[in-house]
């Protein structure tokens, strides 16, 4: 049911954290949660367990991206240049 709205910002803004993603389609967060979990399943997106740290408090999260899709090279020099 939320697969839709979650993929397509998934294809328009790359890889997000789960509660950003809630953030940006309004969706409540277990939710997206849930509809996550399906779509890695099924193998249209990939997703891992991170956790982020803001101001000292841990922020445990699912790091998702399309299936199949490289993240772009981060910008500066590189080791070994």
């Amino acid at each position: 049911m939320y697969a839709t709205p979650i993929l397509q910002y998934l294809k328009k803004n790359g890889q997000q954290l789960d509660l950003e993603i809630a953030a940006a389609t309004g969706i409540p967060l277990p939710k997206v949660r849930l509809s996550l979990s399906d779509l890695s399943a099924k193998g249209e997106i990939s997703r891992c367990s991170v956790t982020r740290f803001n101001n000292g408090k841990p922020i445990e999260g699912m790091l998702c991206r399309i299936a199949g899709t490289i993240p772009p090279k981060t910008p500066g020099r590189k080791p070994g240049s």
